[in-house]
């Protein structure tokens, strides 16, 4: 029942209805959950009673950042020579002999990498796709290397089933069978799956794309899904080749695929979607279908620009993703949010996107893709899931609008990141295990990854 009151904050950032911003802010929580949000005069009683007081001057406090679409695996395979220039379906050609040498030690040292890279950059609340599972590996990997950073977890069990012998793009020693895909989702969800408010781990079936697995897998992964009552996420109208891939496979464009197998809905999310049409728009709209939005790797892989400012306005679900690290190259979400303005600004105009907008897009919006009605807001009610930003760093320093500032001006990295009310980064190093031996794990797999 321990009372904590961070006070004195430069402004909070609470992403509200109202959208309020609290200069001179202070927040106070229990038991992982917020009891109070206000100025430092109205939450001053709260000091009297508090166990821990953490002063924040200088500094802005917002929600923590959500991921909602990466695969963590990849964090030891960027800047990979033969797949830095390459677009999409090439870059998979590459990058697939090198993932089929990856053992259980290899994904969970990835996986601490990326979410250590995550938390650093104030995200505490993270998807992740895995859907390749050579030599013994299983999504409880990644679950457990999450447990051990200390951010929430939305794992969701990829999969895939059409090889190249099929006419799929993936080698055929790393496709499954469709039948022991389908029993390990439910042996996952039962194992792992909270569907409770707060919970830290949460499990969703993601069959890895159309161009990987056969319709009938599609259609049985959302049965399963919504039997088991989780979520649903995949690739979807990724770049060009996607799109002429499904019009020649299927006959019919991306979404209208999608839609014909139970693949829309509130319960569902879709990476990328840079190549929706205007009738796709307004179905994703019409369903509440989510979409992860990641500029980053869209331009890295030269997918094309998303048109979210599309989806926004036809009232589309949007959150950020940092993509995997072999598309990416990095995993920092004020980044990400900083690259969805500036694109939109480029295709549309200055005004098009607020840093503000962007912000929302990265905190609030991808709560909501991911289902988390608990999270994504700094309000009473809400789970303790918070960062603090100190804006006296180099790249900060000289902002007027210190909101504005973390999109436009973005610091380094966070100072302090609170999941569930609990320190997950305090004074800028993770708080569970340290930066180095997280490192050090990586660096010995990708040694023998290198050496293979």
């Amino acid at each position: 029942m321990a009372l904590t009151l961070i006070r004195n904050a430069a402004v909070v950032a609470t992403m509200d209805d109202a959208a309020r911003e609290i200069p001179g802010g202070a927040m106070a929580f229990r038991d992982g959950v917020i009891v109070a949000v206000g100025t430092t005069v109205e939450l001053a009683a709260f000091a009297r009673d508090a166990d821990t007081i953490v002063e924040a001057q200088g500094c802005v406090i917002t929600p923590g950042l959500v991921n909602t679409h990466h695969h963590l695996y990849q964090s030891l395979t960027r800047a990979l020579p033969g797949a830095t220039e390459a677009s999409l379906f090439g870059w998979l050609k590459r990058l697939y002999p090198v993932w089929a040498r990856y053992t259980p030690d290899d994904v969970f040292a990835a996986t601490q990498l990326g979410l250590a890279e995550l938390a650093l950059s104030g995200c505490t609340i993270s998807s992740d796709h895995l859907y390749l599972f050579p030599n013994g590996v299983t999504l409880d990997d990644t679950i457990h290397a999450a447990a051990g950073i200390g951010v929430r977890f939305h794992a969701t069990r990829g999969s895939m089933s059409v090889g190249e012998s099929l006419g799929g793009l993936p080698p055929d020693s790393l496709v499954e069978r469709e039948d022991a895909i389908l029993a390990d989702c439910i042996r996952v969800i039962d194992r792992f799956h909270d569907a409770a408010d707060g919970a830290m781990v949460r499990v969703g079936v993601a069959p890895c794309s159309p161009f990987s697995v056969s319709q009938g897998l599609m259609r049985d992964a959302a049965l399963l899904a919504r039997d088991k009552g989780v979520m649903l996420h995949t690739h979807l109208a990724e770049d060009a080749d996607d799109v002429a891939f499904s019009l020649e496979r299927f006959g019919c464009r991306p979404g209208q695929y999608a839609e014909e197998l139970g693949w829309t809905g509130s319960d569902v999310w879709h990476a990328h979607c840079v190549q929706l049409d205007h009738a796709e728009i307004d179905l994703f709209a019409r369903t509440r279908t989510g979409v992860a939005h990641c500029p980053g790797s869209n331009c890295r892989l030269g997918s094309g620009i998303a048109p979210i400012l599309a989806m926004r306005d036809a009232g589309v679900p949007v959150g950020l993703g940092v993509d995997g690290s072999a598309s990416n190259d990095a995993a920092n979400l004020l980044g990400e949010a900083r690259q969805a303005m500036l694109l939109q600004r480029v295709s549309h105009g200055a005004g098009a996107m607020a840093a503000r907008e962007a912000l929302h897009i990265a905190t609030r919006g991808g709560a909501e893709v991911l289902g988390r009605s608990d999270l994504g807001q700094l309000r009473a009610g809400f789970r303790a899931d918070f960062a603090i930003w100190d804006m006296a760093q180099p790249a900060s320093t000289g902002a007027w609008d210190l909101v504005a500032a973390l999109v436009l001006a973005p610091p380094h990295q966070v100072r302090d990141l609170f999941v569930e009310g609990r320190a997950v980064v305090r004074g800028g190093e993770l708080v569970r295990i340290p930066r180095h031996r997280i490192i050090a794990a990586a660096q010995a797999s990708l040694a023998r990854l290198m050496q293979e």
